[in-house]
């Protein structure tokens, strides 16, 4: 019912920027709650990066705070994550994440992931 399609990922040398970018498409959204990143290193848990809440504010995970900034575009269904100062430990797969409202309630959805590869 909901498509999260992310981009944007690939290799960077430390210090370097990037940004991943993710659209949800769907016939039956009615609004997206929240919106956001998460990442997978392997062997590790999925972690959480930054989430936009629908409404006003966001959630940083405490290793990205001050690096990496989250935007959303409510019109195009779209949320951007910038990450500056990238460091090896922040190789991992980027996974998008929605919490979508659909009728009266309310569905999680993920991306299929974009890897991002940290050199040092």
């Amino acid at each position: 019912q909901v498509q999260l399609v992310e981009s944007g990922g690939g290799p960077v040398q430390g210090g370097g920027s990037l940004r991943l970018s993710c659209v949800a498409s769907g016939k039956t959204i009615f609004s997206i709650n929240r919106m956001g990143w998460y990442r997978q290193a392997p062997g590790k848990q999925r972690e959480l990066v930054a989430v936009n809440i629908s409404g006003g504010g966001t959630n940083y995970g405490d290793s990205v705070k001050g690096r990496f900034t989250i935007s959303r575009d409510n019109t195009e269904n779209t949320v951007n994550l910038q990450m500056n100062s990238l460091k090896p430990e922040d190789t991992a797969v980027y996974i998008c994440y929605a919490n979508v409202k659909i009728g009266a309630a309310n569905y999680n959805y993920w991306g299929q992931g974009t890897q991002v590869t940290v050199s040092s």
